[in-house]
């Protein structure tokens, strides 16, 4: 008789196979999502190597979430929602990470610290990171909720690139440089020099996180997609 049973599952799983969770399995991307957040804006506090190299780790175990998600959406028979908005949800919540390893490699690399534009930033990519969480978790039971959390993902994209702006229009003050270059002043060259490449460099660090937050901000834009789609 249960032998009868099982074939009798196998052969109704062929006809209406098992839908893939994708709420699930979007929800733990976005839970590592939060968690190199979280080590972002410590590393941005304190600056240690061990919150830098931290962010690197979970971004490559969200590397192995994205293609096993996307391997899963392939394969799938049906899905709970449209197919091009779990596929965009799996790439643009992969992308903030990408942009959150960057940030910390190339700080390294560069030899550059955090600072206090830096730290404003990771923690509005934090608050808008845990938005997603709130609401991608709410998709399965009360999808209509979620387009509150969408907003707030909005939000703290929108105070990320003020910040940004705040941030390069203070970097690139050279007035002093200026001065010290007209007076002639001993090594007044070799300062400009160093201001010059050092706000080069720290330029690169800002647009990376504020690209962090344009991929959040796709995300938060999938988010409201699926809300209207499915609520």
């Amino acid at each position: 008789m249960s032998g009868s049973s099982g074939v009798f599952a196998k052969l109704l799983n062929n006809v209406f196979p098992r839908v893939p969770d994708f709420y699930g399995m979007i929800n733990e991307q976005c839970d590592l999502l939060v968690r190199a957040a979280d080590a972002l804006v410590e590393y941005m506090e304190t600056g240690k190597e061990e919150k830098s190299l931290l962010v690197r780790e979970l971004e490559h175990q969200g590397d192995d979430l994205k293609s096993r998600n996307m391997d899963v959406l392939n394969r799938a028979f049906a899905t709970q929602m449209d197919r091009e908005d779990i596929y965009r949800s799996i790439a643009s919540v992969d992308m903030v990470m990408n942009y959150m390893k960057t940030t910390v490699r190339e700080m390294e690399l560069l030899s550059l610290q955090p600072d206090a534009y830096t730290l404003e930033i990771a923690n509005l990519l934090r608050e808008g990171c845990e938005a997603l969480k709130r609401g991608y978790g709410k998709l399965s039971s009360s999808p209509a909720m979620a387009e509150e959390d969408a907003e707030a993902v909005s939000k703290a994209e929108r105070n990320v690139e003020k910040a940004y702006r705040r941030a390069i229009a203070e970097l690139f003050k050279a007035e002093e440089q200026v001065q010290k270059l007209q007076a002639g002043e001993a090594n007044a060259q070799a300062e400009a020099m160093a201001f010059v490449m050092g706000t080069f460099k720290r330029r690169e660090i800002y647009r990376h996180m504020s690209n962090a937050a344009d991929q959040m901000a796709r995300a938060g834009s999938v988010l409201h997609d699926i809300v209207v789609q499915i609520s």
